[in-house]
């Protein structure tokens, strides 16, 4: 565990000492809170329609305003992960350093863990930031604020499985721009595979379609928790660290 805390921390102190972690909190406050604006924007006009027409304030705050935010902000995360997991490794290749990882006495699966960790700690800081969009909510209405727990909870877990990806494809090559555009088009078709249901039916279309990340969040954005959707995304997570120990292992062989 010491090893895997020394790790997480060097990998957060290279994320902050350099312009990556600014730059990708800006670029997501920037976009969560103009989808904020406009999901705001669309409830209180359509509330203002319906009162000026005797009908009241019939929508529902969570599905107007929560769901449709949440839902795109695990699309940013599209863009946001491959270039968070793109230097775990890559970087390491690239200045040689992954040689001494690769022969040191630290386990490959503490180094696993430990940048994995870093990785997730500085996406959940990035979400954080749409907090403050969500405060709003509170102060001027009474949202409901279990399922925006719940919705969390589903990015939360999203993300650990793209990232765990992220963090396999990195170990595969030592180009940072070829390991985060690799990255990000395996989280596009992972986001896309359930548009197959749309036109066929047959078992191998909902099996294509139960791979897709975006069929195991639906449950989570609407606030509801299925058994079936967690394990899912944990075994999604523990299939990407065991395939990059699988790469790690190679790397320390041939070290």
């Amino acid at each position: 565990m010491r090893n895997i805390l020394i790790i997480c921390r060097k990998e957060l102190k290279s994320y902050f000492a350099s312009p990556i972690a600014y730059g990708l909190m800006a670029f997501f406050a920037a976009i969560s809170g103009y989808f904020f604006y406009v999901a705001t924007a669309i409830f209180v006009r359509r509330g203002m329609e319906s009162a000026m027409m005797g009908r009241g304030m019939p929508m529902d705050m969570s599905e107007w305003v929560v769901r449709p935010l949440l839902m795109n902000i695990s699309v940013i995360g599209l863009f946001l992960i491959p270039m968070i997991t793109m230097r775990l490794f890559a970087e390491e290749k690239r200045s040689g350093t992954i040689e001494l990882l690769a022969t040191s006495p630290v386990r490959d699966w503490e180094i696993i863990v430990g940048k994995w960790c870093a990785a997730m700690i500085l996406y959940t800081a990035i979400l954080s930031i749409s907090l403050l969009n969500f405060s709003f909510l509170f102060i001027y209405g009474k949202p409901d604020w279990k399922p925006m727990l719940v919705g969390y909870l589903g990015l939360l877990l999203q993300g650990g499985c793209l990232l765990a990806i992220g963090t396999f494809i990195s170990t595969t090559t030592k180009n940072q721009i070829i390991a985060g555009t690799a990255t990000f088009a395996v989280c596009l078709l992972l986001w896309v595979l359930d548009w197959v249901s749309a036109y066929e039916t047959a078992r191998w279309a909902r099996v294509v379609s139960y791979l897709s990340v975006v069929t195991h969040f639906e449950s989570f954005a609407k606030g509801v928790i299925e058994l079936k959707d967690v394990v899912f995304y944990f075994s999604m997570i523990f299939f990407g660290l065991f395939l990059t120990a699988r790469s790690m292992e190679s790397l320390r062989w041939r070290a």
